[in-house]
């Protein structure tokens, strides 16, 4: 019709909504998963590279855990010979140390300290400068050495920096002995040092071609909390793989990361993301060109898109699988034996991109020649049987490099009935290098093992017989008298001591010495019967233990034979020796079966008290020297107590001028409160306190107690000029007396250390005359107690220059009957005051003693005349009234 017009076609859409829809989820999906892609790869490039450091550091901590334990096992077996022979000396020492410091172990040296100061070493040379080490006044070595004492247990302390120079690990051991009553006291200590650079050496931490840094840190066994001695500190911070290296008193801990670093990039990172940005296009373009040409069938075509990204995206994932566990597949026709390689394999095997067509030649060509008889078989049976093929192999790559593979797989026929064979394989070179490592660690550690149960079992062997007489030894007497032990009952033990033999062996020297020994032990051999026993339990001392029906006449007379035949000359080199034996003999009491540890300490007293009288003689244990044993340990008891209790308490004696009657000064005396029998003089626990090497600890608490008494008096108004205190001999001798002293407050001349006479005079002691002459420089002086009944010498005076001399009370006595006394003692105020020295008098007992020995020239009265001993409280009122001046 004319006005209409034919209305045109419409164009469609390049692209419709559903399909940019479409397009826009494919490539969210395909950047998802390219970022999803990314990061599992870097997790599993990570983790491949931390479980890579973790065996190698595996490695190196079973090789230091093995090296220290190996170490510390080597010196248990010395600390246990030590325990049982704490007598040892250096030679014994070093006998025994040379097993086990050497070429075998990383021990540098072995050093023994007993009383806590080292005195035993080995090996001697090169150590010298830690021989005379007192562990409880070193610094830096007295903590680990402390709380090795008091764990009671093994310590290992270090690095520390050694003495004698370089570096050491250093494990003490504390030894404990048991005395003859069975408590066990402290010997002192083992210590010994792992050389650092060895043990480092043998554990592979100095290896230049180790691939990890590796710092440790738990100084002196602290763990985690302890100190780096041990590489670069900055390790652990770098996000490290860390283990524990388990030690016998604590433990290290061992970090290492890769000798470059963490690595953040996979080597496979950009051929990830090409192939994930080639699958995007291959998801979208598709889309695009789809949505162009039909969109009618855009439902279909979305299904399609669909059903092609789930295909992609799992073949992506197979991809990735195989790229990151570098796992190659193979395939092969059994029919035509066709065989495909994939890239890893090719890359696996060193083929080139040149050889396009693999064969069974390429694949034998390939195998190290000694495995390919081996491979051949196991691929030949999988095939034959039609079962799994697993083999394991190695293989030369054309560069030359031999690594080792595992290759596994299966075999199937596909739907034409074609039989083929599909598998994977992969590197295996690392687990095979660990696995020879680790079997080889573990045959040596076996061997070592092997070594120190010889050494241990032979140390047993010696540790039960006396190297010298080859008599049973303490330890085998020990193992004899304990009570679940089987075999005879003991009825008596004769404890035999050598008198005079240190006399031989500081004349005639060792070797004499050890000639005595194995005579006296074959004298006691052969005076006994078949059925008794005989050890060497100490340097000069046997014992006897006769196991058969013996009375006490029948055992005297079996002591009075070894006495005389001891008596008898021994001839060595010329000499004639003579020595005797002391004897104490101990009888099990009638039915008690039970009784052999008694019996040796019963024997031991016996000993005890035929060396005090006399020597050269026999004695019985009985009952009243059981109750004297009582008796006097009840008093050791009482003064221990009484020393924790300060029990001890000076009672002071005023001195007075002999002219004008003034106090010039007090003696302290020492006076024991004791809590049930009152106030006691040293005659009653002198002699014990001695036994018991506690009286420098009186005269400490006597001088402590005097000087704060002192401060008492001069804030009461009272003037008391000089202190007198009592030292002795004890601690004379001690090296640490000025030491001791430190602390304490007094005024130069105000105070005296008085001196027994027979201590010091004409003795020519260095430590002594060193100690009398630091005195005097501290401004304390130095008197002579008890003059006159000594040895003394007119020299001697002179070159000690005393203060004061203090004549015996036994010489003032009968002044006023006899003249001649009278004259002596004045002729001893003469000398003494040529001398420059002060004269004082004891046992001023009567005014008339007084009044003579001021007639004569004695310059100080001490006695009960003018004053008897009193407290500190009685002195202060004594002094204010004043009542000896009535008297006079």
């Amino acid at each position: 019709m004319p006005g209409n017009s034919t209305p045109k076609p419409r164009r469609p859409h390049l692209l419709s909504r559903p399909t940019v829809l479409a397009a826009g989820i494919a490539l969210a999906v395909t950047v998802a998963t390219g970022v999803f892609a990314e990061y599992q790869n870097r997790i599993v490039h990570h983790q491949g590279a931390r479980v890579k450091v973790s065996e190698q550091l595996g490695l190196v901590r079973a090789k230091l855990e093995g090296n220290i334990t190996s170490n510390i096992q080597l010196v248990r077996g010395l600390v246990s010979v030590i325990a049982t022979q704490p007598a040892m000396d250096q030679v014994q020492f070093s006998k025994i140390a040379a097993g086990l410091v050497g070429e075998h172990s990383q021990l540098r040296n072995i050093a023994g300290a007993p009383g806590m100061v080292i005195s035993l070493m080995y090996p001697v040379e090169g150590n010298e400068k830690a021989i005379g080490l007192d562990y409880r006044r070193n610094e830096m070595q007295r903590e680990a050495a402390l709380r090795a004492v008091a764990s009671k247990q093994m310590v290992l302390a270090g690095p520390v920096n050694l003495l004698q120079g370089g570096q050491g690990f250093v494990g003490r051991f504390p030894v404990f002995v048991e005395n003859q009553s069975g408590d066990r006291h402290l010997w002192g200590l083992v210590a010994a040092v792992v050389d650092t650079e060895r043990l480092y050496a043998a554990s592979g931490l100095s290896d230049l071609n180790l691939p990890l840094k590796i710092a440790i840190r738990g100084q002196d066994a602290t763990g985690e909390t302890g100190a780096v001695f041990f590489g670069d500190p900055g390790i652990f911070g770098d996000e490290p793989v860390t283990s524990q290296v388990s030690l016998p008193s604590g433990s290290w801990q061992i970090a290492a990361v890769p000798a470059g670093g963490w690595s953040t990039t996979p080597d496979n990172a950009w051929q990830i993301r090409s192939v994930i940005l080639l699958a995007g296009l291959l998801v979208i373009l598709p889309i695009l060109i789809a949505g162009y040409l039909n969109t009618i069938r855009q439902t279909h075509i979305q299904e399609i898109n669909r059903r092609q990204g789930q295909l992609q995206r799992l073949s992506q994932r197979h991809k990735l699988a195989l790229e990151t566990s570098k796992i190659g597949v193979l395939e092969v026709n059994l029919d035509t034996w066709e065989i495909n390689w994939d890239t890893r394999i090719r890359e696996l095997f060193g083929l080139t991109d040149d050889i396009k067509r693999i064969t069974k030649e390429t694949w034998a060509n390939a195998v190290h020649p000694d495995d390919l008889a081996k491979a051949t078989e196991e691929f030949e049976d999988a095939v034959s049987t039609g079962g799994d093929y697993n083999s394991n192999f190695r293989i030369r790559s054309l560069d030359g490099t031999t690594r080792w593979v595992r290759s596994i797989g299966a075999v199937h026929a596909d739907g034409n009935g074609s039989r083929f064979l599909i598998g994977v394989v992969w590197d295996v070179s690392a687990d095979v290098e660990l696995n020879a490592s680790l079997l080889a660690a573990k045959q040596s550690a076996e061997a070592r093992n092997q070594e120190l149960e010889e050494a241990r079992a032979q140390m047993e062997r010696n540790s039960l017989h006396d190297s010298l007489t080859g008599l049973p030894n303490r330890r085998f007497l020990d193992e004899m008298l304990n009570d679940g032990a089987a075999g005879n009952r003991v009825t008596a033990l004769l404890h035999i001591d050598l008198d005079r033999f240190k006399q031989i062996n500081d004349t005639l020297g060792h070797a004499a010495g050890d000639a005595m020994l194995v005579h006296a032990a074959s004298v006691l051999s052969a005076s006994t019967r078949a059925d008794d026993f005989v050890a060497r339990i100490g340097g000069d001392e046997f014992i006897i233990a006769t196991t058969s029906e013996a009375g006490e006449a029948e055992l005297e007379s079996l002591a009075n034979r070894i006495i005389t035949k001891m008596r008898e000359p021994v001839p060595y080199e010329g000499h004639e020796c003579r020595f005797g034996v002391s004897i104490g003999v101990a009888m099990a009491e009638p039915g008690n079966k039970h009784c052999g540890k008694r019996l040796l300490i019963d024997a031991d007293i016996a000993l005890y008290r035929a060396k005090s009288n006399g020597r050269n003689r026999c004695e019985f244990f009985n009952s009243s020297l059981k109750a004297e044993i009582i008796r006097n340990k009840r008093v050791a008891d009482d003064i221990l107590n009484g020393l924790d209790r300060s029990e001890f308490v000076p009672f002071f004696q005023p001195q007075f001028d002999a002219r004008t009657l003034d106090i010039i000064g007090v003696e302290a005396l020492a006076r024991w409160i004791h809590p049930s029998e009152g106030v006691l003089s040293p005659d009653a626990f002198l002699k014990t306190a001695g036994e018991l090497n506690v009286v420098p600890l009186i005269d400490r608490a006597i001088l402590e107690q005097t000087l704060w008494q002192s401060t008492r008096w001069k804030a009461a108004g009272i003037s008391i000029p000089k202190m007198s205190v009592n030292v002795s001999a004890g601690r004379l001798y001690d090296d640490d007396l000025i030491e001791s002293l430190n602390g304490l407050s007094f005024e130069r001349g105000t105070l005296s250390f008085e001196l027994l006479e027979s201590i010091f005079l004409d003795d020519k002691n260095e430590t002594i005359v060193a100690n009398i002459a630091h005195l005097k420089s501290l401004g304390i002086d130095i008197e002579i107690d008890d003059f006159g009944t000594g040895f003394a010498s007119i020299v001697s005076l002179v070159q000690v220059k005393p203060t004061r001399l203090k004549i015996d009370r036994q010489l003032i006595s009968p002044l006023v009957s006899s003249p001649s006394q009278r004259n002596l003692v004045a002729s001893i105020i003469d000398i003494g005051q040529s001398l420059g020295i002060k004269v004082v008098a004891e046992g001023v007992e009567t005014m008339e003693h007084a009044g003579i020995l001021r007639d004569i020239g004695c310059d100080t009265l001490q006695g009960y005349a003018l004053a008897r001993p009193m407290t500190s409280e009685q002195l202060m009122a004594f002094v204010r009234e004043e009542p000896w001046r009535k008297v006079a």
